[in-house]
C-alpha cells in the first residue's frame, strides 16, 4: 500500500476581500521530507502555512494532510505543529513554564510531557528556568520549535525558524530538523535564508503573487534556471581561461567579483555547457580545485522574482 503524502494540495485559492493571496496553488510534500517554501514578501507563503496549521481555511481547492482531507473548520489537523510569524510565548513565564502551560492546554500531564527532553533537543536546557522576556530572538525561535516538538508531530510547519540565530544556534536547529526528517517527520520550511533552504531542503516550491512558479528538487531548479555565474579555481588559470573562451555556451565574466583574484575564473553558462567545460579541463590535465555558483540557483530565482515584483508596482 502506498504511503500518502504529508501534504497534497490542488488548486488552493484564498482571498482576503479583493486581495487574492493564493491563486490555484498545488503542493506535494512527501513524508520524511524537508520541503522549502520560497518567495518574495507578499507572495502568499504565510497564508499557505496558515492553511496547513489550521489557522485559516481555503476558499477553493482540495487539501489533504497526512492522508486526511481538511474540512472547512478552523482547527489544527492532528499530528501537525509549528508556527507562523514567530511563536506565541508568555514573556513572564520561564521556558519550562511556557511548555508546561502548553502541555496542559492540550490536555497532557506536564510532568510526563517530555519538556526537559525537547528543551535539550533545541539547546535550551541551561536556560529552562529563565524568564522568556530576557530571551533573544533566536532563543525564542528555538523555544517555539521546542513547543512544536512537544506534540511529537508528523508534520512540522515553520516560518523563518532561523531568525535571530547565531551560527551555533543555526547548526543546532539544522541538526534537529535533519534528525526529525530521518525519523519520518515531514517539515515545511519557509525562509528568506537561501543557505538554510539549500542545506536542508530536498525539494522547494517557489511562489509569487499567490502562484507556484517552480516546484521540485533543487537539482531540477539548477538545470532549468537561466544562465548562472560560476567561480572556477584551477591549477592553471590562464589555460582554463582559454578553454572557457573556446567552449560553446560558456562566456567568461571577469566583471563579477574577481577583479582582485587573478586565480579565480568566473564563467556564465547553463549547466550542460558548464559540464562540457569541466570535461575539457580534466582532459587537458588541469586540476579543478573549486567550482561553485557565485549566486545559487535558488537565490538567483528569488532575486529575479523580487525584481519582477518591484518592477510591476
Amino acid at each position: 500500500m502506498d504511503t500518502p503524502p504529508a501534504v497534497r494540495a490542488r488548486g488552493i485559492t484564498k482571498c482576503f476581500g479583493d486581495v487574492v493571496a493564493l491563486d490555484g496553488i498545488d503542493l506535494d510534500v512527501a513524508q520524511g521530507q524537508i520541503h522549502g517554501l520560497v518567495g518574495p514578501n507578499g507572495a502568499g507563503k504565510t497564508t499557505l502555512l496558515g492553511l496547513l496549521l489550521g489557522l485559516a481555511v481555503a476558499d477553493g481547492g482540495t487539501l489533504e494532510i497526512l492522508g486526511t482531507p481538511v474540512g472547512r473548520s478552523l482547527a489544527a489537523p492532528d499530528a501537525v505543529a509549528g508556527f507562523v510569524d514567530g511563536p506565541g510565548l508568555y514573556p513572564s513565564l520561564t521556558a519550562k513554564q511556557n511548555l508546561a502551560a502548553l502541555a496542559v492546554l492540550r490536555g497532557r500531564d506536564a510532568r510526563t510531557a517530555g519538556i526537559d527532553d525537547v528543551l535539550d533537543q533545541v539547546g535550551l536546557a541551561d536556560v529552562a528556568d529563565d524568564r522568556v522576556r530576557g530571551f533573544s530572538l533566536g532563543m525564542r525561535q528555538r523555544l517555539g520549535l521546542a513547543a512544536a516538538l512537544l506534540t511529537k508531530p508528523r508534520l512540522l510547519v515553520l516560518d523563518e525558524p532561523s531568525n535571530g540565530l547565531d551560527p551555533a544556534g543555526k547548526q543546532h536547529v539544522h541538526g534537529v530538523l535533519t534528525r526529525l526528517a530521518a525519523d519520518g517527520t515531514s517539515v515545511v520550511l519557509s525562509s528568506h535564508r537561501m543557505d538554510d533552504l539549500e542545506a536542508l531542503s530536498s525539494e522547494v516550491t517557489i511562489v509569487t503573487t499567490g502562484r507556484v512558479v517552480f516546484s521540485g528538487p533543487l537539482s531540477k531548479l539548477a538545470a532549468e534556471n537561466q544562465e548562472l555565474d560560476y567561480r572556477i579555481r584551477t591549477s592553471d588559470p590562464d589555460a582554463a581561461r582559454r578553454l572557457a573562451a573556446d567552449t560553446t555556451g560558456v562566456r567568461v565574466a571577469d566583471d563579477v567579483g574577481t577583479r582582485h583574484d587573478t586565480e579565480v575564473l568566473v564563467v556564465r553558462a547553463l549547466v550542460p555547457a558548464l559540464d562540457e567545460l569541466v570535461v575539457r579541463l580534466v582532459h587537458a590535465g588541469i586540476a579543478l580545485r573549486e567550482l561553485a555558483p557565485v549566486v545559487s540557483p535558488l537565490e538567483a530565482v528569488f532575486l529575479a522574482l523580487t525584481e519582477q515584483q518591484e518592477s510591476s508596482r
